[in-house]
């Protein structure tokens, strides 16, 4: 069969000190898993050590504790190696605006750019899933009955749950619309279409 996203992406999830690097809140955990062909082919982890005291509540929703972060590397060696990881290819996370915003604002510390095309699983979700409870990660893994071990809120685990709803997205659109190749232009574009019109657009791509 042929491979419903030919391209090579990374998909990827941080864990937070808090919402906005704005506020010098910084990233703890990096987790993220390179899909060639639809398949994880890669995978990058690690804690990082940002210098700052991570809050009672943040060790409780992350199980990241002030020990694991003070015991792991620094931010700026495990980011430097990061950006090796990824190169040049276009990145997904749920909840992409989130992500990028810590993404570039530790690439920042380091003196690296995120050039590249990101992509949402989140509000592509929106478009293909309008029926799903909500579009939160955990909800749409059940909702599409995706493997899990059930940990949610560990960058690694989230960034191989983001993978498989990308991958189940692509999938169904090719079920739903009868696409040969859904590629991640199509992807990242689509999630910008507003949602009374989607039907439209997936038409018009594919029989333009």
């Amino acid at each position: 069969m042929q491979s419903s996203h030919p391209e090579t992406i990374i998909v990827l999830d941080f864990e937070t000190s808090g919402i906005s690097p704005d506020y010098g809140d910084r990233a703890i955990e990096i987790g993220a898993v390179m899909l060639k062909g639809g398949k994880i082919v890669d995978r990058f982890q690690s804690l990082m050590n940002p210098g700052l005291h991570i809050s009672p509540f943040i060790e409780s929703y992350t199980g990241i504790t002030n020990q694991m972060v003070q015991e792991a590397p620094e931010t700026a060696e495990v980011m430097q190696a990061f950006a090796r990881f990824i190169g040049n290819i276009p990145l997904v996370a749920h909840n992409a605006s989130f992500d990028r915003r810590f993404l570039n604002a530790e690439f920042h510390r380091i003196g690296q750019q995120c050039h590249q095309d990101f992509g949402c699983s989140m509000l592509a979700a929106r478009r293909i899933y309008p029926d799903a409870p909500n579009h939160k990660l955990a909800t749409l893994v059940h909702y599409k009955n995706l493997n899990t071990d059930g940990t949610f809120h560990r960058a690694l685990a989230d960034a191989e749950m983001t993978a498989h709803l990308w991958v189940a997205m692509m999938e169904d659109l090719r079920a739903f619309y009868g696409f040969d190749v859904v590629s991640f232009a199509l992807m990242r574009d689509l999630a910008k279409v507003p949602k009374t019109q989607v039907g439209r657009y997936l038409l018009n791509r594919l029989n333009g």
